[in-house]
């Protein structure tokens, strides 16, 4: 290792936070640590028939200090002392209520057991009205503050949840200062900030999550809010109007900080910004071609080179300068379950075991089971013959996110029979999720935003042939998948790399630290025909769920 050049990258994932500690110099990984957040795993604080999912900071603290020190066990006693600087990505939107200090609220003792008090997750669909309102305001006000994030505000984003949690639970919104990001809240903690007035927030969740732009010199301002509610009116003040980049530094880490992760004093720490936006830099993007992000569900990434005016592209998640690499627009994308499709259904079929065969099955045997599941039941419904016929589906399981945001649609599986097998069902959602890439994929094209070709990051991307080449054969697009295992910590790492200055900026460590790619898929043109065929009747699925079946919404 030479001196000066060791990194570490940091990324809160649904599940679990993943840390790497990286050679600057040449993109090496020295050392890795991943640790599951306990309450979580525990599926304490959540509802899933309610849409809720929250986390408690705890989680995030108690991880974060365990994976940093593993990471760094693992690396020897001489790494961590050469380690120069630390950033970190987090999902998003998952806001939080502090009070003046910057704490989360749950972190008090009246409200450690409040689900409201706690991270609402991305994945939090319990703000679907408040949303809904937002939209419609929005709609007759001027100026336009959806414009740049496709026309439509989500349920997923900062400022219904935020709406909603000062409706709901008058204890929070009373003891309530200001509402957070988590990837704001990360660095503020680690450079042991305690005045909230000087937490440093990140243009990534500001500008796709919170309406901030330049163009009307921050957040929208406390008349728009006062339309929508009287309860927002003064709390607007409490907010922020300045942001910065994930290349700038939030400061240096608090020497309590230090001594608990067992880092020098001198280590800087970076701005944070949202997961699949520091993994589409680990993941090497290039202008035009849409990076996917695939986890539990997509986020689709694209830059363009910056000019005058901004792109617009209706039904989006966002249109953001600086917000992937700092220069360039970055455009964001997605679908609101990917993964979640596939984990779905092995939990469907998993369900008779984990309930009435405990005395067949031992737990490691059903550990086995389901990690082969999802592998096997790939391999069975690649020899599935393409068929006209076969069962379709919508792949909406957690509504829709692009193009065109939809907290209130549904899934469906069509084209069922007796014979149908539970292969022919996981190809149709594996279609399914396809498909929906290729939506947004066309979105992006009538908007004359020209999309190249595809790269695929994150966990399924690299254990999923059957499902790349499906994507591939789709879409129509040639598909490249990063070799890097971590690419949201890889993308924080090289911010890290650009905070502490062994680069002049990110796209430098880019070229530096990326791991280039292992594998490429190119479209089956006889497939990819037969898929165009298919494509209309998942649409045409879709529009009899929005429309026949709105009353069951």
């Amino acid at each position: 290792m030479e001196q000066d050049q060791l990194v570490l990258g940091v990324d809160f994932g649904t599940d679990s936070v993943r840390t790497i500690l990286v050679n600057a110099r040449n993109g090496a990984i020295v050392a890795s640590s991943v640790v599951a957040f306990s309450r979580w795993k525990q599926g304490l604080y959540c509802d899933a028939t309610k849409f809720q999912f929250r986390q408690h900071p705890l989680d995030y603290i108690e991880s974060l200090t365990e994976s940093i020190r593993t990471c760094l066990e693992n690396a020897g006693p001489v790494a961590a002392a050469q380690v120069k600087a630390l950033s970190i990505d987090t999902t998003g939107s998952t806001p939080v209520a502090v009070d003046k200090t910057g704490q989360p609220l749950a972190l008090q003792e009246r409200f450690a057991a409040d689900p409201d008090a706690m991270f609402v997750l991305w994945k939090d669909h319990t703000a679907s009205r408040e949303a809904t309102e937002i939209n419609s305001l929005a709609s007759q006000f001027e100026p336009d503050y959806l414009r740049y994030v496709g026309g439509i505000y989500s349920s997923e984003w900062y400022w219904a949840k935020l709406l909603r949690t000062l409706r709901v639970n008058k204890a929070v919104k009373d003891a309530c200062y200001s509402w957070v990001e988590h990837c704001d809240w990360m660095p503020f903690l680690l450079t042991g900030g305690t005045d909230l007035r000087l937490m440093k927030r990140s243009v990534c969740t500001a500008g796709h999550k919170a309406l901030w732009s330049p163009d009307w010199n921050g957040l929208p301002p406390a008349s728009f809010w006062q339309q929508l509610d009287p309860v927002l009116t003064d709390f607007t003040e409490n907010l922020y109007t300045q942001v910065f980049h994930a290349g700038e530094s939030a400061g240096q880490i608090s020497p309590e900080w230090a001594i608990r992760l067992g880092l020098p004093k001198s280590v800087k720490i970076g701005i944070g910004a949202m997961d699949a936006h520091m993994a589409a830099v680990g993941g090497e993007i290039e202008p035009y071609h849409l990076c996917k992000v695939m986890g539990t569900s997509t986020c689709d990434m694209m830059v363009v080179p910056a000019s005058k005016d901004l792109v617009m592209v209706k039904g989006i998640c966002g249109v953001v300068e600086g917000s992937i690499i700092p220069g360039m627009i970055g455009l964001e994308a997605g679908q609101s379950a990917f993964g979640d499709v596939y984990a779905w259904f092995k939990e469907l079929l998993l369900w008779p075991l984990h309930n009435t065969a405990q005395t067949v099955v031992t737990q490691d045997q059903l550990a086995l089971l389901a990690d082969q599941l999802i592998p096997a039941l790939s391999e069975a419904a690649e020899t599935i013959p393409l068929s006209e016929n076969s069962p379709l589906s919508a792949d909406w399981f957690n509504g829709r996110r692009t193009p065109d945001a939809n907290p209130f649609v549904k899934a469906a599986i069509t084209g069922l029979h007796l014979g149908t097998s539970a292969p022919a069902i996981f190809r149709s959602l594996a279609e399914a999720t396809c498909f929906g890439s290729r939506a947004i994929i066309e979105r992006f094209q009538r908007e004359n935003i020209p999309v190249k070709g595809l790269t695929g990051v994150g966990g399924i991307a690299k254990k999923s042939p059957f499902i790349m080449q499906l994507m591939a054969d789709i879409t129509g697009l040639p598909l490249k998948v990063n070799r890097a295992e971590q690419t949201g910590a890889l993308g924080a790492a090289m911010f890290a790399a650009t905070v502490a200055e062994i680069y002049p900026d990110v796209s430098a460590a880019m070229k530096k630290m990326g791991q280039g790619f292992e594998m490429e898929y190119y479209p089956d043109t006889e497939k990819a025909a037969f898929y165009s065929k298919r494509y209309e009747q998942y649409k045409l699925l879709g529009q009899f769920i929005e429309t026949s079946l709105n009353h069951y919404i």
